[in-house]
């Protein structure tokens, strides 16, 4: 069985302290330990926060990495500064990072790329905007951006991948698919994973949905064993309520 993760995307908030503060409070409150937690924060913070978390279990994930080793880059982070930072995943391909700092699919690939190749996992986002579903689209958008984003994976690096579905119209707008939407583009990737990495690769990786998910819609989500997890952004920035999500995302599973 895959282990579910749930990830926390601070995006632009908490300052160190900030985050040595929020894990301080969530740690004691997260009891459910068969779901693994990522926290994500920001590059400022990831050192510390590793330090932290390397203690009591969490993993530690950066927002974004680029894809050459070193060089006259300013304002990036390699793969390998976030190794020795403490982290173990990636987030690539947000549609934060694909709309406000235009980055491509092909971005996005050479990106999941340079995170494996240094032992790290990739959570790659995928996900249509309200125009292109309402045109019907989400299927090929889905395939174009996973086509592209995992096109130099290796068939035994599957079981490292993570992929998150995001549609772009329930990131941060209160709005979100039904689990029934998200079952179905999970059994979607799986589908397409199995022809682009080899049969079987689908099974082996992790799907998680993310768009406006919090505690009291979490569990929906996760009742169908077609999603992992999730992606979580507003709702992982207070520890109690992060915890609640957490501890409740397998509670209808358990119903079964």
């Amino acid at each position: 069985m895959r282990r579910p993760v749930i990830a926390a995307n601070w995006k632009m908030h908490k300052s160190s302290e900030e985050a040595e503060a929020f894990l301080r409070i969530f740690v004691p409150l997260w009891t459910d330990r068969r779901v693994e937690v990522v926290i994500c924060p920001s590059f400022v913070s990831l050192e510390r926060v590793a330090q932290a978390a390397g203690e009591i279990g969490l993993a530690v994930g950066a927002q974004d990495v680029y894809w050459e080793a070193q060089g006259a880059f300013t304002g990036e982070v390699s793969a390998d500064m976030l190794v020795r930072a403490g982290c173990s995943y990636v987030i690539v391909g947000h549609s934060e990072r694909r709309k406000i700092f235009n980055e491509l699919d092909t971005d996005v690939g050479k990106k999941a790329q340079a995170t494996l190749i240094h032992g790290l996992s990739p959570v790659i986002c995928v996900g249509e905007t309200m125009d292109e579903r309402k045109a019907g689209l989400t299927g090929e958008v889905v395939e174009r951006q996973l086509r592209q984003a995992v096109r130099s994976v290796e068939r035994v690096e599957a079981s490292r991948l993570v992929i998150a579905y995001e549609p772009v119209w329930a990131i941060g707008t209160g709005v979100t698919a039904t689990p029934a939407d998200a079952a179905l583009v999970a059994r979607e990737i799986r589908s397409l994973l199995d022809r682009l990495l080899g049969p079987g690769a689908g099974e082996e990786v992790r799907v998680q949905y993310g768009g406006s998910v919090k505690a009291s819609n979490i569990a929906g989500f996760m009742e169908s064993l077609e999603v992992d997890g999730a992606l979580v952004g507003g709702a992982s920035l207070d520890p109690a309520q992060f915890a609640d999500l957490v501890n409740n995302s397998l509670s209808l599973r358990e119903k079964e």
